[in-house]
């Protein structure tokens, strides 16, 4: 199991991440939506600006402050230690 960080100190197992994606457009405003009305919903953004959802394989719909190149890189990261420096210089 590979733990990736997605911001605040909110950690997924990477393996179940299907998709990351950006939340500009209105199909992926409606899966948010729906997940919320549902409760699927996992909001791990900590009140800021969402700047990505994550689909998982278990139909949850997670937000994150974080941009979805970030966790992209994280989840290519080789095992290599993740910091929170990039949320601070955004806070």
């Amino acid at each position: 199991m590979r733990m990736v960080n997605i911001g605040f100190g909110n950690l997924l197992n990477g393996e179940r991440i299907l998709a990351v994606l950006q939340p500009d457009s209105q199909p992926v405003k409606r899966l948010a939506q729906e997940a919320k009305a549902s409760g699927s919903l996992v909001d791990a953004s900590c009140g800021r600006r969402t700047r990505a959802v994550l689909l998982l394989d278990s139909g949850h719909t997670v937000l994150s402050y974080l941009q979805p190149e970030t966790i992209a890189g994280r989840m290519r990261a080789d095992g290599a230690p993740e910091t929170e420096d990039e949320e601070e210089a955004h806070a």
